[in-house]
């Protein structure tokens, strides 16, 4: 596999964790304060990691160079997963204010909802468009794609990757996930 597609696919396994801690979040609605702010960190992360950092990549470089190769994908899977990272974010969006508004239950609904949405659209990448992405381009083109993925980590601070790393492990430890 080569470098450009196996950094989305370990960006990837982070968020399915981040999505595996959401799942189990519930089990703190009971103490508000602590729900509240671990939602919050939640937010964060997929704000900060799963939209900044790897959904960018996905919109500036990956899908815009795999419509320039095929302009059918356009109209097709690369739309989808554009209008999804939409979706996403108004569905957190709409997760920050319920938890402003107190609203536990229902902002976990909405989060649940949100990582159910995520889980299949992240399943449609690994099984689909990065598959179609490796036969469209050879491996020049896609070590060209990997240099500009992390020039976009370096823009955007790689160490600040690894503190969203550390938060969500700092969040894991605080929910019990059997």
């Amino acid at each position: 596999m080569n470098k450009a597609v196996e950094l989305l696919y370990e960006e990837h396994e982070l968020i399915m964790d981040a999505i595996s801690i959401a799942k189990e979040l519930h089990v703190k609605i009971e103490t508000p304060k602590l729900y509240e702010q671990q939602v919050f960190d939640l937010i964060s992360f997929f704000r900060e990691y799963a939209d900044k950092y790897h959904h960018y990549k996905e919109e500036e470089i990956l899908f815009p160079e795999m419509i320039k190769a095929n302009e059918l994908l356009e109209s097709g899977v690369v739309k989808e997963m554009l209008d999804n990272h939409e979706d996403f974010r108004a569905l957190i969006a709409e997760i920050e204010t319920l938890t402003k508004d107190k609203k536990y239950s229902s902002a976990q609904n909405k989060l649940e909802e949100y990582v159910e949405a995520l889980t299949d659209h992240i399943a449609v990448e690994n099984e689909e468009v990065f598959e179609i992405a490796t036969t469209l381009f050879n491996e020049k083109q896609l070590e060209n794609i990997y240099f500009r993925f992390k020039d976009i980590d370096n823009e955007l601070g790689e160490g600040n990757k690894e503190v969203l790393r550390e938060q969500l492990k700092r969040i894991k430890k605080l929910i019990v996930i059997e």
